[in-house]
């Protein structure tokens, strides 16, 4: 079994030093006349381009671009032309920002214009991550005729699916993501008592999330009217209607109209877009013709050449060790042709968590351990999609339930379930991304003392026996949940859990998060068509949670925690039915979680085999 079956473990055929020449803030003019600056980094000696044609890769970015200068050097130096430009809106190019809505036409036009250039071959590679690596993907679903070839990491399918909004509830992050961004706005740049404001405001980011909904003009966005006007749309527009069908926010609904060209998808299980990153690779595998490729680590968002996620490591083989050479291997197939030995590889790579000591290494995280696995499609055909039934004692398994009396608890939207670790992102001043002992811990907001997150009489626990034998869960994971409210509209939450069993550095065990989602409840049936509750009525409440790739081992105990919310990342739901990002009212609920024979709550688990 390889260590790292990724190709950052080949060596590209050709190994090419150059120096570099460069040309900055090169203005490159858009369909509408706003022109966007453009850095170029061209193959040289002695300080001078060479002559001749070279591919290219593309990055855009609303980070500065100046931050791509030492990748960009390094694919010059290899026989690359390498473009680095600031979205529109942001840095030194001209125009207004709002977040991913022009990145679509915008990436059309660089493309397309960076083929016509004289240093161009009229082959484009694109390359980023995060923004950079969704706005590759807007780009593509106008099929730009000189696009060659791709490596998304870590980027978007459909933002009001699985990233803004997820089964109806808002992703908080993204509220607070323009909070980040307006300090580095070109107002602020300019006006420093905008600076100043809007420092104050991403400090104090925590406290605005507690006083939501924002309003238009009172908020501290208020000096950057398309950026408050941004954050303002995605907490109200619940519904998923045109505003989400753009090119910049919905890729997946342009699947058929996207380029067909060979691709790298590159995601991690704790990451915020893991979701995205598979169904992509799930999608346009199954429709185009090119080359596609996924690769799926234990990684949190960006945190793919580091070892650990939250408070859990996973080993030295773990992470990347260099991301340039694994984009330059590909880049050397898909651009120049070279048979390097990465398109013989298998399509997938996945790292399946867990095996480790569970013991506190040096830096105080748990060894949870893993390793990696080719993998000829995915989901994996060998994975049998197996029920585990809610039980009314708590217990969870693959029989089913006897009749019994719901599990209740009191929903109070004025003290939601706080977050400890998952699939968030890391800057953000309150949400940290990873694994962690599902206990309170100063470090999350909300959090109160250091007791278990399910000693909470609004968390219900379901958990198996500790486990016989090793069992390994890889795939998409499905909740179903039978449940009635009070409310006129409310939200159910499931996580699963690998619970380890007591030991020498962990006297109480460690209840360590693998994956969650979140359903709201007037969405349960159409994400277009809302409908409310009606109270007292049980209601089926379908979900997926992200996929993941985790072997439980034996004695530990496989876990799902079912609640009503869990914040900061997601916004808390009011429970009236009012309109979505707008009320200001609160009410609380009574749930009721069914599991008996005519309602069968469970959570689909996609149980790989043992090899024999």
């Amino acid at each position: 079994m390889p260590a790292t079956p990724d190709p950052a473990g080949r060596n590209p055929t050709t190994a090419i030093s150059l120096d570099v020449h460069e040309s900055h803030d090169v203005m490159v003019p858009m369909r509408d006349g706003v022109r966007l600056a453009t850095d170029i980094y061209r193959p040289a000696r002695g300080g001078e381009p060479l002559p001749g044609t070279y591919p290219v890769i593309l990055e855009r970015t609303p980070y500065d671009k100046i931050g791509c200068i030492d990748k960009a050097r390094y694919f010059a130096r290899h026989g690359y032309v390498f473009v680095a430009q600031d979205v529109r809106g942001r840095y030194e190019s001209e125009g207004e920002w709002y977040a991913f809505a022009h990145e679509a036409p915008d990436g059309y036009d660089t493309v397309e214009w960076v083929a016509a250039q004289p240093w161009c071959n009229g082959k484009v590679g694109t390359m980023g991550a995060s923004y950079c690596g969704s706005d590759q993907s807007a780009l593509a679903t106008l099929n730009p005729p000189h696009l060659a070839a791709m490596v998304p990491r870590v980027g978007a399918h459909n933002y009001h699916h699985a990233s803004m909004r997820h089964n109806g509830a808002l992703e908080l992050r993204f509220l607070i993501y323009p909070f980040r961004m307006a300090q580095t706005s070109k107002e602020a740049v300019l006006d420093p008592k905008i600076k100043a404001a809007a420092r104050e405001a991403w400090e104090q980011a925590d406290l605005w999330l507690k006083r939501l909904p924002l309003q238009a003009g009172a908020s501290p966005l208020r000096a950057l009217p398309t950026y408050e006007q941004w954050a303002l749309d995605i907490l109200t527009h619940g519904d998923y209607d045109d505003y989400w069908k753009q090119r910049g926010y919905a890729i997946s609904h342009y699947y058929d109209e996207h380029a067909d060209v060979p691709t790298y998808y590159m995601g991690g299980w704790y990451d915020s877009y893991a979701r995205a990153t598979c169904e992509n690779f799930v999608e346009l595998g199954r429709r185009k013709r090119s080359l596609h490729k996924l690769i799926m680590g234990p990684w949190t968002h960006g945190g793919d050449t580091v070892t650990y996620a939250g408070d859990v490591d996973f080993g030295p083989q773990s992470k990347l060790n260099d991301l340039n050479h694994f984009h330059r291997v590909w880049f050397d197939h898909a651009l120049k042709g070279e048979d390097n030995g990465v398109a013989e590889e298998p399509p997938v790579a996945i790292f399946v968590m867990g095996g480790g000591s569970g013991r506190k290494d040096t830096n105080g995280r748990l060894q949870h351990g893993g390793y990696w696995r080719f993998e000829n499609e995915w989901p994996l055909k060998r994975a049998l999609n197996t029920p585990y039934y809610l039980q009314a004692d708590g217990s969870l398994g693959p029989q089913l339930p006897d009749d019994s009396e719901p599990s209740r608890y009191t929903f109070d939207p004025d003290n939601p379930v706080p977050t400890i670790g998952g699939n968030v992102s890391a800057g953000d001043p309150f949400l940290l991304p990873g694994g962690y002992d599902q206990r309170g811990d100063k470090r999350f907001m909300g959090c109160e003392g250091t007791l278990p997150l399910n000693s909470r009489p609004d968390v219900l626990t379901f958990q198996t026996e500790p486990l016989e034998q090793d069992v390994e869960v890889t795939g998409p994971i499905e909740v179903t949940l039978y449940a009635a409210s009070s409310a006129l509209d409310t939200d159910f939450t499931a996580k699963l859990i690998d619970v380890y069993p007591p030991g020498e550095d962990y006297p109480d065990g460690f209840a360590l998060n693998l994956t969650d989602s979140i359903l709201r409840g007037r969405y349960r049936h159409s994400d277009e068509e809302p409908a409310l509750l009606e109270p007292g009525k049980v209601e089926e409440f379908r979900f997926p949670l992200y996929p993941t790739s985790n072997v439980f081992r034996a004695g530990h105990r496989i876990r799902v925690d079912v609640s009503s919310s869990n914040f900061p990342r997601f916004d808390v739901n009011p429970n009236t039915g009012g309109p979505i990002g707008k009320e200001r009212r609160r009410v609380v609920a009574q749930q009721a979680v069914y599991h008996d024979s005519e309602h069968p709550s469970h959570i689909t688990l996609p149980l790989v085999p043992a090899e024999v």
